[in-house]
């Protein structure tokens, strides 16, 4: 298949909400969905099998860390990210822009991209950079060995051709909660400039392109954004960058990013993956999600419930027979109970971080299941 198309099955009369079906070479996705996160080709705790197993229909991978280790030139003789990771459904690779932040202005302002949501919330001028960006590109050293890199708009192309994902990002720059409005400009019409050379320099014609609005916190800025990037020829679109040094910023920035998209194609918010802003995205227009914190939080001994998060490794979870989340038809929870997962949180046994993580994928996979039933029962 050469061409990749984006249908809208239903939309919502109470909001923006709809479900729609994304078709690539390696299968549909049915959306809203939600992309577990496979940062170095592996969902952490989870193997291809067992994904498959929940009906999981696509995974999302990050090409900064695969172009360290082992490498795109290495995975593509291999066969591509596919058969290197035993993966035969739709694959989403990242641009590397995240880790220009991460490694950039995320480490000096020691924040993630809402400060609102980290302990940390005050610049550091004393930590070190990995990362100085460029008009041409991101100059950064390895967190592997300390090896000195480059990567430009072109490079990060040629990389996620050679991963071969069916869904991939333009090169941009996420700017921090704590930047100034003067530098989140400069920052998003880089990433203007680097939109335009993402697009020249892709070739892969079995591969979609998404561009990315930028813009911060500032409302001027995600508008213009919005515009420049949704006028072009982009097969999709993402929204990333920072949303404010508050969650409550985060509505606002997505009415702002999106106000410019076209309708017809899909749109996806990197990075955002709590509930209750999943829940939100969806009634303003997003189609996809990714971020690592389902998957964090259970390595971690917090499992996610309709009920709110659960730290498995409390006390009164001692004698508890319940399953992590009573109905819950996940593997964890229909054979183990809340007593065994915090003996095993207890003894630092693998086994307790695997099952958490599991459901945790489970819960939010089956989350987005239930939205697009009810978008198409027209009960959403």
């Amino acid at each position: 298949m050469d061409k990749f198309n984006f249908k809208i099955s239903k939309k919502s009369k109470k909001s923006q909400a709809r479900a729609g079906i994304i078709n690539t070479p390696h299968g549909l996705i049915h959306t809203p969905t939600f992309f577990p996160v496979g940062t170095k080709a592996t969902v952490k705790g989870i193997t291809p099998r067992q994904l498959d197993e929940m009906n999981i229909e696509a995974v999302l991978c990050n090409t900064y860390h695969l172009f360290l280790r082992p490498g795109d030139k290495i995975i593509k003789k291999l066969g591509g990210l596919h058969k290197f990771m035993n993966w035969s459904k739709p694959i989403i690779t990242d641009s590397g822009g995240f880790q220009v932040f991460s490694l950039g202005f995320g480490m000096k302002h020691g924040v993630s991209k809402i400060v609102g949501s980290n302990k940390k919330n005050t610049r550091n001028k004393n930590t070190e950079q990995f990362a100085k960006i460029t008009e041409e590109g991101v100059h950064f050293r390895s967190f592997i060995d300390g090896a000195k890199h480059f990567i430009s708009p072109e490079d990060s192309m040629k990389i996620q051709e050679n991963l071969g994902a069916d869904i991939i990002f333009a090169f941009d720059e996420c700017t921090s909660p704590l930047s100034s409005y003067k530098y989140t400009k400069e920052a998003m019409d880089r990433t203007h400039r680097w939109a335009i050379r993402s697009l020249k320099a892709h070739k892969k014609k079995n591969q979609m392109l998404f561009g990315i609005v930028q813009g911060g916190e500032f409302k001027d800025l995600r508008l213009a954004s919005s515009k420049f990037i949704g006028g072009m020829d982009f097969d999709g679109f993402g929204i990333g960058g920072s949303f404010g040094k508050f969650e409550k910023k985060i509505k606002n920035v997505l009415d702002w990013s999106l106000e410019y998209l076209p309708e017809t194609k899909p749109k996806h918010l990197l990075g955002i993956g709590s509930v209750k802003d999943v829940i939100d995205a969806i009634k303003k227009g997003i189609d996809t999600f990714d971020c690592v914190s389902p998957t964090r939080l259970g390595r971690n001994g917090t499992a996610i419930t309709a009920k709110g998060n659960l730290n498995l490794k409390a006390g009164r979870f001692l004698l508890d027979k319940k399953p992590i989340e009573t109905g819950c038809q996940c593997y964890a929870c229909v054979n183990f109970n809340r007593a065994y997962i915090r003996h095993l949180f207890q003894s630092e046994e693998m086994l307790a971080g695997i099952l958490t993580t599991l459901h945790n994928v489970y819960f939010m996979d089956k989350l987005m299941k239930d939205i697009r039933k009810d978008i198409l029962k027209g009960k959403f």
